[in-house]
């Protein structure tokens, strides 16, 4: 070889020489068998030039004939490659056992148009694998840009979408075996599992489109990925199939979207096949230790260390496409910071300190990433049986055992759940962390960042058995008994929780307002999960079930909806109000869409009504709808008529939905009648499922708890007599104010134990009040001081000073009923609260025992 790159061998890449040998078996041979062999500088940056490269060879296993033994490669080194490892190609049934990949350029192991089959990876190792120019999943961003053969006139390429895919294993077809193998060091991924829709190249024809979709999963079994960039292993996306054209200018094999769906015999219509995921460690990737996407993908014993984020598993976005199958992991464990501290170096391109110690290590991503576990994204999920170890946040990384997808617009599944915990080395406030603006997190303003919810079986994660954690701001899921948890930006709540999908069309490009009737000062706005040229737009709510809501517009409502009951049972129901200009006239019909056979029918109509009490006769075939002119709201009940299965988004029959076509006005103004609906729609909030009974001390696996405090001071009324109440509420046990002022609290921060209780008239917090100024200052330090009022407290004066010694901000102003939640220490925790109102102040939240002041990044 030359000492140089020269001619046609993609130069502008490379600054040495790309042309090697190659080594190519096809169809017919009498037998291969490829052993104890070192290959070197082989391989070509051209198609179909590679170290060992077998083609269109069929099936080279017992079932072609080949026995005694079958064909294989066996104990080879391929290193310092010009373009690839090993490439099986229309063949199938070949074993690779002890092969050694180093310093490649493209996909190392490589399956290439689709149908590849029953090849086994065994004991193989790929190492330092380099992106090359020959397809878009070799290439990195350089090479996406600047290489667009094959794309459509005005193609701008997209290198995080349509290329750097580059792969130790890439795997075209799932139906192949990978055990005992290792990937380590690639520019993208280990493991990578990719889906061709139809069989592409010489390989056209050989399956019908959307086989490999639902292959089943071969046999992947103790297998270890670490040091890739992207992700350990990924199962996603699939390659473009056909020619770039004006709809699509994308070049032919580009990195597409596709969706994984196994069932037994690749047929949809047969049972689920999960693809088993088993003893599979990942350590030390960038980004994801996995990316696993679609149906029943299910991992057992395996480990995720030193990640960016251990795992996530996403389904289909939108919709599963798989409806009725889950994704889950049990018997794992996750760490978050291991010993395996890494070398401080200048190659180091990331050095910080760790959250355990402080001590330095080599961290994922930015030194302030926020560092999870397991991310929750899309659904319905399980994790079951899990430990995570060493997730401690920094006071400037928000690590987590527990999170989720960051700038998130699609949708969040209540089914996602997790049962029989473990934390082991992670604080009690870093088990969650839901997000807040800032880096990486951004302004939280994406539909999906709204709507984030999972469902705590056992209460192993909250302490609260069979309670969901949402998210502290969204009040279309929290009622009044729902309990904060600051330190996770969460509320613990407990209620009947499903979906609506709203797909809207003419205009797609909306704003929507959605309230709960019960709190119709906290709207949730949501954008929509599509992009604003789409042809219809999808707002994907959580919402309460057995509740009412309205929905609103930014600009003239939609002339058509289509409302999905997204995890609803039988005989759930919301009613909604949806904002229309007057005059406008109304057509609704209800159907069911069946979405594997893609097939509809319609199901009933609806007929207007005068009465809103009438909407409770709608039966099947025939509902009402009230149209209230005055307020411009159309209110349905929506209420599902069929059973559903466990893990299913609709009913066995199909999804049910309600479509409304809208006769707007011309001219008609903004669709929002939120100042016309309340009042006058308001409800009283209200429990329909009581708050589980926490965990007692003798069920929890760790010191560290929560301990649950309620505060109270409001005035009541009975007929013509008023009166005033207020209390302190510590794990159930209540201490009654007796006397107008002021109560305090004092709570040991180490132990949770209450160790005083003591009330201060009005009287002495006039003038200078140094009995409470000297009760304060004998608090010993870290303590939780809580503190309630009763009567019209003096609002002014000396001693609101001690609620600024006590963590308050400076200069409040204070009304009649007070609540304050402070802490005596040389630090101010998170979830230092007052709250000050004329008529009511209340105050429930959960705090973390011991109190520790977190380490500053």
């Amino acid at each position: 070889m030359e000492d140089h790159c020269y001619s046609n061998n993609e130069c502008e890449f490379f600054d040495f020489d790309t042309f090697g040998g190659h080594v190519k078996v096809g169809i017919g041979f009498k037998a291969v068998h490829i052993e104890d062999v070192e290959l070197k500088h082989m391989g070509q940056q051209t198609m179909g030039h590679y170290p060992i490269h077998f083609h269109m060879a069929g099936d080279v296993d017992e079932k072609g004939g080949y026995s005694n033994p079958p064909t294989y490669v066996k104990q080879v080194s391929v290193h310092h490659s010009f373009s690839r490892c090993l490439t099986i190609h229309g063949s199938n049934g070949l074993l690779v056992k002890d092969v050694v990949g180093y310093d490649t350029l493209g996909h190392c192991f490589f399956t290439e148009d689709g149908p590849e089959e029953r090849n086994t990876f065994d004991h193989c190792l790929g190492l330092l694998i380099k992106a090359g120019t020959l397809l878009p999943s070799d290439r990195d961003s350089k090479m996406c840009k600047l290489i667009t053969e094959g794309a459509y006139p005005g193609y701008i390429p997209r290198p995080r979408q349509d290329c750097s895919a580059v792969s130790t294993f890439w795997m075209a077809n799932p139906n192949n075996n990978i055990i005992n193998s290792v990937a380590a060091g690639s520019e993208e991924a280990g493991f990578w599992f990719v889906f061709h829709h139809v069989p592409t190249g010489p390989s056209e024809g050989m399956y019908s489109p959307g086989y490999s979709e639902h292959t089943p999963l071969g046999r992947f079994y103790n297998n270890r990925a670490h040091s890739n960039y992207r992700a350990g292993m990924i199962i996603d996306n699939g390659v473009k199939t056909t020619l770039a054209s004006a709809k699509d200018k994308r070049p032919f094999l580009s990195v597409i979207g596709a969706r994984y769906g196994p069932h037994k015999d690749a047929d949809p219509y047969k049972p689920r096949e999960p693809a088993l995921i088993q003893h599979f460690i990942a350590y030390k990737n960038q980004e994801h230790g996995a990316w696993l996407r679609g149906g029943d993908v299910w991992l057992d014993n395996c480990q995720f260390s030193d990640n960016g984020i251990g795992l996530t598993l996403a389904s289909g976005g939108t919709f599963p496409d798989d409806d009725g199958s889950k994704q889950e992991v049990k018997n794992s464990l996750f760490v978050g910071e291991s010993e395996n501290r890494g070398t401080e170096s200048i190659d180091n391109e990331v050095w910080g300190p760790g959250g355990t110690d402080h001590s330095g290590r080599t961290l994922p991503r930015g030194i302030n990433f926020p560092i999870r576990g397991v991310q929750i994204y899309d659904g319905p999920i399980n994790v079951k049986n899990c430990t995570f170890r060493k997730y401690v946040a920094l006071d400037g990384r928000h690590t987590s055992a527990i999170g989720f997808r960051l700038n998130n617009s699609w949708q969040s599944c209540p089914k996602n759940n997790m049962t029989e915990i473990t934390f082991d080395n992670v604080p009690i406030t870093s088990r969650v962390f839901f997000g807040e603006p800032g880096p990486w997190f951004n302004y939280m303003a994406m539909d999906g960042d709204k709507t984030t919810v999972f469902h705590d079986l056992d209460g192993s994660v909250s302490e609260y058995p069979g309670a969901f954690i949402v998210k502290d701001d969204n009040w279309l899921l929290r009622n009044p008994g729902c309990i904060d948890v600051p330190d996770w930006r969460a509320a613990i709540c407990n209620a009947h929780y499903a979906q609506l999908y709203i797909q809207a069309r003419n205009p797609a490009d909306l704003v929507m307002k959605i309230i709960k009737n019960e709190y119709p000062n906290h709207p949730q706005y949501l954008e929509g999960a599509l992009g604003k040229k789409n042809h219809y737009q999808q707002y994907q709510p959580v919402i309460t079930l057995q509740k009412g809501y309205t929905i609103h517009w930014d600009r003239t409502p939609p002339e058509e909806l289509t409302i999905w009951l997204i995890n609803f049972d039988k005989h759930d129901w919301i009613q909604v109000g949806f904002c229309y200009p007057k005059g406008t006239t109304f057509s609704i019909l209800s159907d069911i869409h069946n979405r594997l056979i893609k097939q509809t029918h319609k199901t009933g109509i609806f007929l207007r009504t005068l009465q809103e009490d009438k909407l409770e006769s709608s039966h099947p075939g025939r509902g009402y709808y009230f149209w209230d002119e005055d307020t411009g709201l159309l209110f349905l009940k929506l209420k599902a008529q069929n059973e559903r299965e466990k893990y299913a988004f609709c009913s066995v029959k199909g999804c049910e939905r309600i479509k409304i076509k809208a006769m707007i006005p011309p001219g008609a103004g903004v669709g929002d009648c939120t100042d016309e609906a309340y009042p006058k729609y308001a409800e009283v909030p209200a429990v329909e499922v009581p708050m589980p009974a926490k965990l007692s001390s003798g069920e929890l696996s760790t010191n560290e708890h929560f301990i649950e405090i309620r505060l109270k001071s409001y005035k009541t009324r009975f007929f013509h007599i008023k009166d005033e109440i207020a209390y302190t509420e510590i794990n159930r046990k209540t201490f009654y104010q007796s006397e107008d002022g002021i109560q305090m609290t004092v709570v040991d921060g180490y132990t949770g134990d209450v160790t005083d209780n003591i009330e201060f008239r009005n009287s002495i917090l006039q003038g200078i009040p140094a009995q409470v100024e000297n009760y304060v200052a004998n608090i010993k330090n870290s303590s939780i001081v809580l503190i309630t009022s009763k009567g019209k407290i003096i609002t002014k004066g000396q001693w609101t000073r001690i609620l600024e010694t006590l963590g308050a901000d400076n200069g409040v102003k204070l009304k009649d009923q007070l609540t304050f939640v402070g802490f005596k220490g040389s630090f101010k925790p998170i979830w230092v609260k007052l709250f000050t109102d004329e008529e009511a102040a209340k105050i429930h939240l959960v705090l973390p025992v011991p109190v520790t002041k977190m380490m500053k990044l």
